[in-house]
């Protein structure tokens, strides 16, 4: 079992639908991330108060400014906040949570929050109601694991996100609660959750693992100054075709070089990318593959074909007019 978490992380997670794992990664790999989130919003810290509209005692609600500061990948900056996402350990995590070698990444996200930005605090709710058509599954293994990474140390007062067990949720009730279009009964369902919620607050590195019928919410920045650099991974079994969010070739406008020029053959098929030696791989689509992006190191998948590190390649002026 690699270092990073341990056969009770996962035992937790599966029992409880959420846990804490801290200082994941280590301070270089969080210090390379936090360069890359200042250099995308040119500012290290937020105002001095925060927004709080809320009446007092009032559950908070989604605002679309909350969502203002969401990046998903590729995003214009090195590859430490590109891969990160898919840093080779939460591909494990993944893989021993889902109980599969063949997972996929379908959504991976930066997400950047600073005190007086935005009122951020939210009502509890699953994330199965926009991650699939249906419901949760009873089998963990058809559902899927977002893994939640903190960039920077998160106290109570940094907008840790707030969850209730599974255990402790079902004394309540059901994911399904959480699509109840009637106020008496949401009001309800939030009052009765909150003597449950834990927090998620934990040091720059740590990271939560938590799956989509567990409730959950986003709090508000009160610190002074506040900020909180975070990025959301999400993966399901590579073969679940219930399970999505993401279609990344829709993206295709943002700077995928950033992730293909750096990322493993492992990486890139946690977005799809078929491995070396996979059928697609042909003489003429490694070609085609390597006019799209000129710098992505394609050795792995020539050698899978039996070929040299360099191969034939397709001129660039086929791809003109």
């Amino acid at each position: 079992m690699p270092d990073r978490f341990t056969v009770d992380h996962l035992e937790t997670w599966r029992r409880e639908g959420g846990v804490v794992i801290e200082n994941f990664f280590t301070p270089e790999e969080v210090a390379a991330v936090v360069a890359d989130f200042d250099l995308i919003h040119g500012a290290a810290q937020g105002g001095e108060a925060a927004l709080d509209r809320k009446k007092k005692g009032e559950v908070g609600r989604f605002h679309p400014a909350q969502f203002t500061l969401i990046q998903p990948a590729p995003i214009d900056c090195s590859p430490a906040l590109n891969l990160i996402g898919v840093r080779p350990d939460l591909i494990r995590f993944a893989q021993a949570a889902l109980g599969t070698d063949d997972v996929h990444v379908y959504q991976c996200q930066a997400w950047a929050k600073f005190t007086g930005e935005a009122d951020y605090d939210q009502p509890f709710h699953c994330d199965f109601s926009n991650h699939t058509l249906t419901a949760p599954s009873e089998d963990a293994h058809l559902n899927s694991v977002t893994i939640l990474c903190y960039f920077t140390d998160v106290t109570e007062a940094h907008g840790p996100a707030h969850y209730v067990r599974r255990t402790d949720s079902a004394k309540v009730g059901g994911p399904e609660l959480s699509l109840s279009t009637d106020r008496a009964v949401q009001a309800r369902l939030q009052s009765d959750l909150r003597p449950y919620e834990q927090s998620t607050a934990a040091p720059a590195g740590s990271i939560f693992p938590y799956g989509i019928d567990v409730y959950h919410r986003g709090t508000n920045l009160t610190a002074p100054h506040g900020r909180r650099y975070a990025v959301m991974s999400c993966f399901k079994a590579a073969a679940n075709e219930a399970i999505g969010y993401h279609a990344w070739p829709f993206h295709h406008h943002q700077p995928w070089a950033r992730i293909f020029d750096h990322a493993t053959p492992d990486q890139l098929d946690c977005f799809g990318v078929p491995r070396p030696g996979h059928r697609f791989w042909t003489l003429l689509t490694l070609a085609r593959a390597q006019v799209r992006y000129p710098n992505w190191d394609l050795t792995p998948y020539r050698q899978a074909l039996g070929m040299s590190a360099t191969g034939p390649r397709l001129a660039r002026a086929r791809t003109r007019g």
